[in-house]
């Protein structure tokens, strides 16, 4: 099928106060984005290590009363920090809280001094993976057993580009598959994804291709479209949260 573009804008809730985070929040959604994205860490990714920073599903609870119109999520949330049933119901409750704009992204986590710093177990990248692999089944099983059940099927939106098993799992339970990388990248892991969704009986285009972005589309965007992408997320970090370049994106989206 035929994907419209849509952009995306990560606000990565470190270095600022939360009105500010809020503050740009609205001004991406008044420029025109599809979607907001947080992303779930503890602690800041870049700059001071133990910057000013806030968790992820608390603030999507607020993001869904201050937003009406675009699409929120974490980009992603880590599936080690939650219980899969708790966080089936926390998705289904901001689902209904923001009118069916939740959007589930989720990963298998990478980020050790998040776990070390708060007491989960790092284990390995095989272990995280395994859990991710049992968490996804569950949290479904979980939405069809809540009263009330969510307001729509939640897109899952899977992160990560691992080969045998992430874009495995992306195949059996995703709707949206979100990645890093140049065309090059993205059109090989696409064809890996797109071998697995025929493993598992899946016509691979109900799998949405979102890329992270860094440059101009003006540089990328056409290559980008040409290997399957169509959601394009540009992140923007605090204090000073500069949307100029996820501008251009919408710019260039609205002018095509």
């Amino acid at each position: 099928m035929s994907r419209p573009v849509r952009i995306a804008c990560q606000v990565q809730p470190q270095h600022a106060d939360y009105a500010q985070i809020r503050d740009v929040v609205a001004r991406a959604e008044d420029a025109g984005a599809d979607v907001v994205f947080t992303w779930d860490h503890f602690f800041p990714l870049r700059g001071d290590a133990d910057g000013k920073h806030f968790e992820c599903w608390t603030m999507l609870g607020a993001w869904a009363e201050a937003t009406s119109r675009v699409e929120i999520g974490a980009l992603v949330t880590c599936n080690s920090y939650r219980n899969p049933d708790l966080l089936a119901d926390m998705a289904r409750t901001v689902d209904h809280i923001s009118g069916g704009r939740l959007i589930l992204g989720i990963g298998a986590g990478w980020f050790e001094k998040d776990y070390d710093e708060y007491g989960y177990d790092f284990g390995t990248p095989g272990t995280r993976l395994r859990a991710l692999a049992e968490a996804l089944p569950r949290i479904r099983r979980r939405w069809d057993r809540l009263n009330p059940p969510p307001t729509r099927d939640i897109p899952i939106l899977v992160g990560g580009g691992g080969e045998k098993k992430t874009l495995r799992y992306t195949a059996e339970h995703a709707t949206i598959w979100h990645t890093f990388g140049d065309a090059a990248t993205l059109r090989h892991k696409s064809a890996v994804l797109d071998g697995h969704c025929a493993d598992v009986g899946r016509d691979p285009a109900e799998i949405e291709r979102s890329v992270g972005v860094s440059r101009p589309p003006e540089e990328v965007g056409e290559e980008l479209v040409a290997a399957g992408a169509s959601l394009f997320t540009v992140g923007t970090s605090g204090p000073d949260y500069d949307l100029t370049l996820i501008e251009r994106w919408l710019a260039w989206r609205d002018a095509r």
